[in-house]
């Protein structure tokens, strides 16, 4: 059974950092992508970062570029999302997804795409 668990949002004020976390198991193939999505209220699920875990090829929303990096540690089976000058815009509830076996390319950001879905972490930037 495939599980993603996220960590790590909290609420901060403009301009500082969080680093989320994605917690990985049941996930045995070891050529997978990972994507960081968020949706805020009233809004669709927009991708933010994907990262395949070969160890190559990352992409990000164009909202997030130079901001925001994913990274992955498969030795502990957990990918990141590091959130640097965080913006007001950057409020919404963040989401881990997984599409096993698969290097999903420029329709990475399409949550479809994916198989697997954690529960969320709120990240909330106060101005």
């Amino acid at each position: 059974q495939v599980q993603l668990v996220e960590s790590g949002g909290d609420s901060v004020q403009a301009g500082g950092s969080l680093r989320l976390s994605c917690a990985v198991s049941g996930l045995r193939y070891s050529t997978n992508s990972m994507a960081w999505f968020r949706q805020a209220p009233g809004k669709e699920r927009e991708g933010v970062a994907r990262i395949y875990t070969n160890g190559v090829g990352t992409y990000y929303a164009d909202s997030v570029k130079g901001r925001f990096t994913i990274s992955q540690d498969n030795a502990k089976n957990t990918v990141y999302l590091q959130m640097n000058s965080l913006k007001p815009e950057d409020t919404a509830m963040y989401y881990c997804a997984a599409a096993p076996l698969r290097l999903v390319g420029s329709t990475w950001y399409r949550p479809n795409e994916y198989t697997y879905w954690g529960q969320g972490t709120q990240v909330t930037v106060s101005s």
